[in-house]
């Protein structure tokens, strides 16, 4: 009779890494978007305050959208497509300065004043949320109040950190 052979045990795969929080994916995507907007030459060289406010404030919303991950919420599907279609909008704008044309200034003139409801009003906030039901809006929005909360806070703990 043959020897038994010997019952060969692997090792129990490893665990899986820790998902990292919302305001570790918030974080790392805003500091790396900063860091583009700190080394633009062209920020430095023109515009200035203004300008890279701006920048910051979209990097702030764009990383912000996209830590949440695009696809899985409405309110950063409608903020991203905004900021992508700002950012079409204004190439096209560029080339017809080149070309000398003006564009149109949307006026105010004869708006009239219509009684607008909370929910009303809750969809002009929340990004993409005109085209939700009232039950959608207001998961929406609790989120999207949750995700602004978390960007304060990131952006405080690198004001503390880099502060003197």
């Amino acid at each position: 009779m043959a020897p038994e052979d010997p019952v060969t045990v692997s090792p129990p795969p490893p665990p899986p890494p820790p998902t990292p929080s919302l305001k570790t994916k918030i974080a790392r995507r805003f500091v790396k978007s900063l860091a583009e907007v700190w080394t633009s030459r062209k920020l430095a060289t023109e515009g200035g305050v203004r300008k890279r406010a701006r920048r910051i404030k979209i990097a702030a919303y764009s990383s912000m959208a996209r830590a949440v991950g695009g696809s899985r919420r409405a309110w950063s599907r409608a903020l991203l497509a905004k900021l992508q279609g700002r950012a079409k909008r204004r190439c096209h704008l560029r080339s017809q300065r080149c070309l000398g044309l003006k564009r149109k200034r949307a006026g105010s003139r004869n708006m009239v004043r219509n009684e607008v409801s909370g929910s009303d009003k809750l969809r002009r906030l929340v990004p993409g949320g005109k085209a939700m039901d009232l039950c959608n809006l207001l998961e929406e929005t609790s989120h999207f109040v949750q995700c602004l909360a978390t960007q304060v806070k990131v952006m405080q703990s690198i004001a503390d950190r880099y502060s003197v």
